[in-house]
């Protein structure tokens, strides 16, 4: 059950030993990068012009690792795409990769970059962490030949990962994560892992897992097997994300994931206003430590905050919740008022309108029931506000099964576009309770605001049936 007083344009819940002294808290960082891209157009390049393009990145990411480290920081998280960007083929994304060896080599690139031939981006990397003394989390290529022994090999000789890699302090090479849930946009020139990895690794300041964008899209694996299974306190997250209101703008799904899973989540996004890519943040159990998202400037933001080590030990950390406990009772279950079909990302909802000021609803689709209960402080009489459900198959850019209850303001005074992106409102809910009769315990809880902005502590997520009520300015 979420309960809460604000002004609202979305809110939904969505039903998807190194031997060191220990540290209570670290200091984490994320860069949200401004990536200089490699052109408009594909272009096949040698390998020095592909070095030279990404030094021209690496240069502005070292820059960036060198101040985070200054301020204190334990580890950097860099975007996805952040050292090469996107605009490629499959050929043309060829010389930018590199042969990333396995981790058990005990290798520190920095100190010995020719031990595994062309690695230039890997030895800057190590040397970026070796020279600041950072723990550094980078997003790269890598490649790996094969031949016809390995009836899965690509037609020209080798396979081409998404991948993530993880220096330590001394510029060690730690640790690589091959991405096992591509989006439908890079599958042309990147392959699948074979088989979903755990990378996972201790510091001096908890366990870190590792996941890359996609894959926290309420696929199983491996994200949530590193959390339950793998006991991970956080989770590094480099992402090239694009945002999709009014249920998918990162900052909104990433803090609500945290949440839901109730660890932390180190998200680095690229910033890329124009593509509606921007939305990075630190984010906890107990929600967003800080965050940033900007449509309006082209320059690349830095943060850093402190969060518990292991969050599991700490006393703030929230207790598991029966997301169905509340909704399930009978007597929370309201007459169904007129509805309608409106879609969301490719969903089909079963929406009513909110046509009161105050009021109780509920909406069901097949076996999902959501409720609402609400008071508006100031209604717009411009403005035009839906509840409503989804229980079904999402398969549109990826397949997962989605239960969903969402209160959305339309983005017009037409019922049929509810549903549509918004980015702003002026409504201001004094209270709302939101809940539903989930059939899954992955159920993550967000509220965002007007300009596309959290609220953090502004919401509580509550497991008991007493209905508790707070108060915000302003919210959409």
């Amino acid at each position: 059950m979420v309960h809460s007083q604000l002004s609202i344009c979305t809110i939904f819940l969505i039903g998807v030993v190194l031997e060191v002294s220990a540290l209570e808290k670290y200091t984490a960082a994320v860069y949200e990068h401004a990536v200089i891209l490699t052109g408009e157009t594909p272009k096949l390049v040698t390998r020095e012009e592909a070095v030279q393009q990404m030094n021209k990145n690496l240069d502005v990411l070292e820059e960036v690792t060198k101040t985070a480290a200054a301020l204190g920081s334990h580890i950097i998280v860099l975007p996805e795409d952040g050292i090469y960007g996107w605009v490629f083929e499959r050929k043309t994304l060829y010389p930018y990769l590199e042969d990333i060896p396995d981790p058990q080599e005990n290798w520190i690139p920095c100190t010995d970059p020719q031990r595994f031939g062309s690695t230039e981006v890997q030895e800057r990397l190590s040397c970026m962490a070796r020279n600041y003394s950072i723990y550094v989390v980078a997003n790269m290529g890598d490649k790996k030949s094969c031949n016809s022994t390995d009836p899965k090999c690509p037609k020209d000789g080798h396979y081409q990962y998404n991948t993530d890699v993880v220096y330590d302090p001394k510029g060690k090479f730690l640790a690589r994560y091959h991405k096992y849930n591509l989006f439908e946009t890079e599958m042309p020139y990147f392959d699948f892992a074979k088989e979903p990895q755990f990378v996972n690794f201790n510091t001096s300041f908890g366990r870190f897992g590792i996941i890359t964008c996609a894959d926290i899209l309420n696929f199983r694996e491996p994200a949530v097997s590193l959390v339950e299974v793998f006991k991970v306190d956080t989770i590094l997250f480099p992402t090239a994300w694009t945002n999709d209101l009014p249920l998918l703008s990162a900052i909104q799904f990433h803090s609500a994931w945290a949440m839901g899973m109730r660890v932390n989540l180190l998200s680095a996004n690229i910033h890329k206003p124009s593509l509606d890519l921007t939305g990075s943040g630190i984010f906890t159990p107990n929600g967003a430590q800080t965050y940033y998202f900007d449509m309006k400037t082209q320059e690349g933001r830095l943060l850093i905050a402190e969060v518990d080590a292991r969050p599991r030990q700490s006393p703030t950390y929230p207790p598991p919740v029966n997301w169905s406990l509340y909704a399930s009772d009978p007597k929370h279950f309201f007459p169904q008022a007129d509805v309608f079909t409106g879609t969301i990302y490719f969903d089909n909802f079963t929406f009513t309108e909110l046509s009161q000021e105050a009021g109780n609803h509920t909406v069901c689709q097949k076996g999902l029931c959501c409720h609402l209960s609400y008071k508006m402080a100031e209604k717009c009489n411009n403005e035009v506000y839906a509840f409503g459900a989804f229980d079904g198959l999402h398969v549109v850019e990826g397949e997962y099964y989605l239960q969903v209850c969402a209160l959305v303001k339309c983005s017009t005074m037409d019922l049929k576009s509810c549903g549509q992106e918004v980015a702003t409102a002026r409504t201001k809910f004094d209270y709302f309770s939101l809940s539903g009769t989930f059939n899954t315990s992955y159920v993550f809880p967000e509220v965002l605001m007007t300009g596309t902005q959290l609220a953090p502590g502004e919401f509580k997520v509550r497991e008991e049936l007493k209905p508790v009520h707070t108060s915000v300015e302003d919210c959409y």
